[in-house]
């Protein structure tokens, strides 16, 4: 039986990976249309929700999801949440760097952190809740985000998506080898192929769309969709 990745393999692995994930022209750059996702959830985020101040980037990388908000919506407090504690401290450094703002790291794993009801009135997830394993995590960790948003505060997603249909999803994963493929080589595609069948457990785009509503989002928008990966978003 495949036996996914634990928590600290996914931490350990991350640990060393920073410097990859600390370019904010490129983002995740094993993704499809990362600068693309990552401009159109940042204008969203802030056209959908005016006034924000307070921004909860879970799974922040180094930070990049962070550092385009502020770009879009000045000076926010920012709460960084991550597994990796190097990941979080450059995150931190580019973060308070960029933002007159409080911010604060937590190293944690999304499903045990706590989190006040109306805490914040943004919320990102770049490429971290394909982690997710059973049913039970994916309900309970998008009804405790919802709960911990501001009336009108907005939740955000990009991430990997698979299909319902196998015919389609395995149409679609080609389209993303092609992808790997083009950017470096066969042997990387089998590589980042390797750590997602390890690793990964995501679901279906109108799997997350449902569960937002089921949640009590008001509205939920999907932005961009390409192969495997999407971005979208959801309003309380």
């Amino acid at each position: 039986m495949n036996t996914k990745s634990t928590v600290d393999e996914i931490r350990e692995r991350f640990d060393k990976d920073v410097e990859r994930f600390s370019v904010l022209q490129t983002g995740q750059s094993a993704t499809m249309d990362a600068p693309l996702a990552l401009e159109l959830i940042c204008t969203a985020a802030a056209g959908a929700t005016p006034g924000a101040k307070r921004l909860l980037d879970v799974g922040c990388g180094a930070g990049n999801f962070s550092l385009k908000m502020l770009e879009k919506v000045p000076n926010l407090d920012v709460m960084l949440v991550d597994l990796s504690a190097p990941m979080l401290e450059r995150a931190k450094q580019r973060v308070s760097a960029a933002t007159k703002g409080k911010v604060v790291t937590v190293q944690s794993d999304i499903r045990e952190l706590e989190l006040g009801a109306g805490s914040f009135d943004v919320l990102v997830a770049g490429a971290v809740l394909h982690h997710l394993r059973g049913d039970e995590d994916w309900r309970n960790v998008v009804t405790k985000l919802h709960r911990s948003l501001t009336p009108r505060g907005s939740f955000w997603i990009w991430d990997m998506v698979e299909h319902d249909t196998q015919a389609i999803h395995a149409m679609m994963m080609q389209r993303f080898g092609d992808h790997l493929t083009n950017l470096k080589d066969a042997a990387y595609r089998d590589e980042v192929f390797a750590y997602i069948q390890k690793e990964d457990t995501p679901r279906s785009l109108l799997y997350q769309v449902d569960l937002m509503r089921q949640a009590g989002f008001r509205t939920v928008e999907i932005l961009h969709k390409n192969a495997v990966f999407a971005a979208f978003g959801a309003v309380k």
